[in-house]
């Protein structure tokens, strides 16, 4: 192969030259060896897609040579995108015989050097791969073709022969290859620095220094530990046997280890084998392997951590690795200081919404409520989109949903400015449209460049009747009990913050008992899917099965619905509320409390209020099981979720429902009785749902996007 490359350098007056590979699963094709010139080695693709536009696939698909980037031969796809950052032109040639597509033969070349890539030098170099396909050809005789190796080889053409004789050390380069061995070294390094540059989360840094560290250097297995008040915390690992991460996890920093000495000095640390281990550290657990390298993390002048990487052999490492490695370390380093520092400004981002967003959504014996917030791909993490539902005096109750433009901490303040500023004016008994005007004058007294779109409707129960005012806003979507959907013809007004001299306006139509609302912001309707609404409109049309008594299952399949990021480029809040009517005959009763963030003897008066409740309503045959799955729920909420807990106990037609919401997106997962000591900690506060699994009918959890509601049924 080596050789190839060198005849194909020359023949065709290229900077590059590379061998790919057809990998075992027959669908990427992968670099082998990789010859040139720096820095143009570098730049070449490690895996190719089969079925890729690139010259090297196209040549394996057609078994052809395939040119791209000379000037009358331009690639059929006008978006398909180069991968060096210079002109360059591609001519790749099949391999191929025996039977056997091995792969292709690509090099790299300016366009302007030696005229134009033409016929004579197409067959130049399919000469070249046919005497190179022959080679191959011959070694698998009576086998498979050869596997591609999980990293390419790359050597310079122009470098000095190595100063060593045979293998290169640690398995780098191959002998006999001029400059194999340090030109392999500065192409991971190369390819490290490439790949956590677009490492966006812990898991993804820590998957590339798997790859990127681990695999090169062929260690058994990596320990990453972070460094955080005066301890060493494990944030990855791979290959590692738990019993010796437990000893790490959480060590203190200045007591004697290879670890924690390590993170307070600058030097890599090498053990060739265990003995060299032992005599440092006579108390060195043994986790399996029989070298170690410990690799300091520091970004600047602060320690961030160590990277420790074990080997299941003895191992020596030349001053070309232990180099390479600790310019590893350094871009490793700076990869997690920047993810550290962007998670928790995410963190921060967050927490700011979540507490602008309503805690607790108001709720009316005759009209049930719930809500989800899906927020964008946006770097910030943040939006303006926000939803409220507001209780307001004789059965009525407003419902709010709005949008301010951007995705940033402005948008996120101005809509929690807003957002009280509408609490305020509803409470004063304002209608829907002199609620908005008001609003609309604060916004632009607030001297901001920044709009809010909002939808604001006030549902009076007792009456039957909807209020609607729209500031730029989409309407509301009605789903009538017969299962027909409808938009109420609402004027859409100003935006907020637009001087216009015309006062908002509202209309007012009639609600049937079962009718169905949706609020929603514009996320849903600017998704690059073009068929969204109508999936929305046919879930709504659909309704909720004949068993499902809540609007919980029916928001969760409309989220599914949904894009996911990056397909989701906007917020997204969806506020659903059911009106169940006034009749009588058809009015079930409806309770409410709350227990305040971290009172434990709330839990308490939790069991109180549903015993309470299901001896007035005359259920109380099931008062005992209803107050012990209560009693469990509500604990897990103060316990995990750090906010208020807000309880809701209904009466339906034929059962009892209880709901727990918190400010906590994760979701409870029963853990059965285990004796080991792996997860005791996790598992202790989910055997309680065993208990609600076993006794009620019919439970589940509702993520609302800043919250969840956690919800049983019993039947009565």
């Amino acid at each position: 192969m080596s050789q190839a490359i060198r005849d194909a350098l020359v023949e065709l007056d290229a900077v590059t030259g590379i061998v790919y590979l057809l990998d075992r699963g027959r669908r990427r094709l992968r670099a082998t060896l990789i010859g040139g010139s720096p820095p143009v080695i570098f730049t070449m693709p490690e895996q190719i897609p089969v079925d890729a536009p690139y010259a090297s696939a196209r040549a394996w698909r057609t078994g052809t040579v395939v040119v791209i980037g000379e000037p009358e031969t331009r690639p059929d796809d006008p978006g398909l995108a180069r991968l060096v950052p210079f002109p360059y032109s591609v001519m790749s040639t099949p391999l191929s015989g025996g039977g056997h597509r091995f792969g292709a033969l690509t090099v790299v070349r300016l366009p302007t050097r030696d005229g134009t890539l033409g016929i004579p030098q197409r067959r130049k170099l399919r000469a070249i791969g046919d005497r190179l396909a022959a080679r191959l050809t011959a070694g698998t005789a009576g086998g498979g073709p050869p596997d591609p190796p999980d990293r390419p080889v790359v050597f310079s053409v122009d470098s000095v022969p190595p100063p060593s004789d045979g293998e290169p050390s640690g398995g780098w380069g191959l002998p006999g290859i001029p400059g194999s061995y340090e030109t392999t070294l500065m192409y991971q390094l190369h390819k490290l620095s490439e790949a956590l540059n677009k490492a966006a989360d812990m898991d993804a840094v820590a998957d590339v220094a798997r790859t990127g560290i681990m695999a090169p250097y062929r260690a058994g297995s990596l320990v990453i530990t972070g460094f955080g008040g005066g301890r060493l915390w494990v944030t990855a690992h791979h290959g590692t046997a738990a019993g010796s991460l437990r000893s790490v996890h959480g060590a203190s920093a200045e007591a004697p280890s290879p670890y924690a000495d390590t993170l307070r000095g600058r030097d890599l640390r090498l053990f060739s084998d265990r003995a060299e281990l032992l005599a440092a550290y006579p108390d060195a657990p043994d986790d399996g392997c029989r070298a170690w390298a410990f690799l300091p993390l520091r970004a600047g002048d602060t320690p961030v951590g160590v990277c420790a990487l074990g080997f299941p052999a003895e191992r020596h490492f030349t001053p070309e690795e232990q180099a390479t490695a600790m310019m590893m370390a350094s871009l490793l380093a700076q990869a997690l200081e920047r993810v550290r520092l962007g998670e928790k400004k995410h963190a921060i981002a967050e927490s700011v919404q979540k507490w602008l967003l309503p805690r607790i959504l108001g709720d009316l014996p005759d009209i049930v409520t719930t809500a989800r917030y899906l927020p964008a791909a946006s770097a910030s993490g943040i939006g303006g989109d926000w939803y409220d539902v507001i209780a307001l005096p004789d059965s009525r109750i407003c419902l709010i949903v709005g949008d301010v433009e951007g995705h940033k901490v402005e948008s996120a303040m101005l809509m929690g400015q807003l957002r009280s500023a509408m609490l305020a004016y509803a409470r004063e008994e304002h209608g829907p449209a002199a609620v908005l005007s008001r609003t609309g004058d604060l916004l632009a007294a607030l001297e901001t460049d920044l709009l809010a779109t909002c939808c604001l409707v006030r549902v009076d129960a007792a009456q039957g009747t909807a209020e609607v005012a729209s500031a730029g806003h989409p309407p509301p979507l009605l789903r009538r009990p017969d299962g027909s959907l409808d938009t109420p013809d609402v004027p859409v007004d100003v935006p907020l913050g637009v001087h216009s001299g015309v006062a908002y306006r509202s209309v007012e139509f009639l609600l049937e008992p079962g009718t169905l609302l949706l609020l929603y912001t514009d996320g849903l309707t600017s998704a690059r899917d073009a068929d969204l609404m109508p999936r929305v409109r046919e879930l709504l049309a659909a309704g909720p099965p004949a068993t499902e008594h809540n609007l919980e299952g029916l928001a969760d399949r409309l989220v599914a619905a949904l894009p996911a990021p990056p397909e989701r480029r906007d917020d997204i809040a969806l506020l659903l509320a059911r009106y169940e009517g006034a009749l009588p005959r058809h009015r079930y009763r409806f309770a409410r409390m709350e227990v305040r963030r971290h009172d434990l003897p709330g839990v308490r008066a939790a069991r109180r209020f549903v015993r309470e409740s299901l001896h007035d309503w005359g259920h109380g045959d099931v008062a005992d099981a209803l107050e012990l799955m209560a009693s469990e729920v509500v604990t897990n909420a103060l316990i995990h979720a750090d906010s208020h807990v807000d309880l809701r106990l209904r009466e339906g037609p034929d059962h009892i429902r209880l709901e727990v919401r918190d400010s906590d997106v994760t979701p409870p997962v029963p853990s059965p009785v285990s004796v080991s000591g792996e997860g005791n900690a996790r598992a202790e506060h989910g055997r309680g749902l065993l208990i609600v699994e076993s006794l009620a009918s019919a439970w589940g959890t509702s993520p609302s996007g800043r919250g969840k509601t956690v919800w049983l049924e019993l039947p009565i």
